[in-house]
């Protein structure tokens, strides 16, 4: 099985508390982590747990996602060595973007550069 596979697999649960811990770390809190979860994804706060609760994949959760934010092709940079703007597989990529919000925010960046200027 392939890394991508592994990771398109792997629970929203068992993410989740890892994103919040890195935020945590930083100083922000597990609210804005959920914020820039929801600003990307289009859930809302019952959506975001009900993913949660039920150990939804990562597959799942953004097959399922309400409406992925328009303004996601904005986001660039370099995640896990690699930039964002060019990872084919849009899963993968979806993926990334997601990290790379929580990045930005346990760097300290201000929310509203964050989402975009939502």
């Amino acid at each position: 099985m392939s890394t991508e596979q592994r990771i398109f697999g792997m629970s929203f649960a068992r993410i989740h508390p890892l994103y919040v811990q890195k935020a945590e770390r930083k100083g922000r809190s597990e609210d804005e982590v959920d914020e820039v979860i929801r600003w990307l994804t289009g859930y809302d706060e019952a959506g975001l747990e009900r993913a949660i609760d039920t150990g939804v994949d990562l597959r799942t959760f953004f097959a399922q996602a309400p409406a992925m934010n328009p303004n996601a092709s904005s986001i660039t940079g370099v995640i896990c060595g690699v930039r964002v703007e060019e990872i084919e597989d849009p899963l993968m990529q979806q993926i990334r973007y997601m990290d790379k919000l929580v990045d930005e925010l346990a760097r300290g960046k201000q929310m509203s550069a964050i989402l975009r200027g939502s």
